[in-house]
């Protein structure tokens, strides 16, 4: 019983690890490639992972070792990846309005950091 759980879960990870990469096919720019990658692989990550350590229970903790390091790296490596998109000025979208992270960029500059 737990095989086949864990194979659905393992399963439903991989379809979100497909909408990732549909997601970074489809996006117009580089700000929507992040969000589309990160949120999408890093629940494809957890639920792959964690299907893993229900077919493998002895396997269980180095899973959830494996999940809580993608937890807390995938969203510092994707603010990175969007702050040196900025830095190097890639095209945003026409929808977005103001650009708060130029303000705080010119702040710093001006040696008037928060």
């Amino acid at each position: 019983m737990n095989e086949i759980v864990g194979a659905f879960v393992s399963l439903a990870g991989s379809l979100f690890f497909l909408l990732s990469a549909i997601g970074l096919l489809r996006m117009p720019d580089a700000f929507n490639r992040m969000q589309a990658g990160t949120k999408a692989t890093t629940l494809g990550s957890i639920l792959f992972l964690l299907g893993i350590g229900i077919m493998k229970p002895d396997w269980l903790g180095r899973m959830v070792i494996l999940i809580v390091f993608i937890v807390l790296t995938n969203p510092v490596s994707s603010n990175a990846l969007a702050r040196a998109a900025h830095a190097h000025r890639k095209r945003i979208g026409a929808r977005l309005e103001p650009d708060a992270l130029a303000a705080a960029d010119e702040g710093k500059e001006a040696g008037h950091a928060r």
